[in-house]
């Protein structure tokens, strides 16, 4: 299943009510364009959690896949 071109990035787990899925926070940081300071950006997105295994605040790994349903194209890897 591992695929050399698809994105593995690091994200916390911020819900796991679903059946099979999790939702998931990924936190950057952009510069400003006119003070310079940095700021934090967050992106939230779906995960297939097959065996239902996320726990909510833990640090985990996904990869982008192929659309599984309408909301998600990320798969859990490994949790951390």
């Amino acid at each position: 299943m591992e695929n050399k071109k698809a994105k593995i990035i690091l994200a916390k787990v911020f819900s796991n009510k679903m059946d099979k899925s999790a939702t998931v926070i990924v936190e950057r940081q952009i510069k400003h364009p006119v003070n310079g300071k940095f700021i934090k950006r967050t992106s939230k997105f779906h995960i297939h959690d097959e065996n239902n295994e996320c726990v909510i605040g833990q640090q985990v790994r996904i990869q982008q896949t192929r659309p599984i349903s309408k909301t998600k194209f990320w798969t859990l890897v490994k949790e951390d």
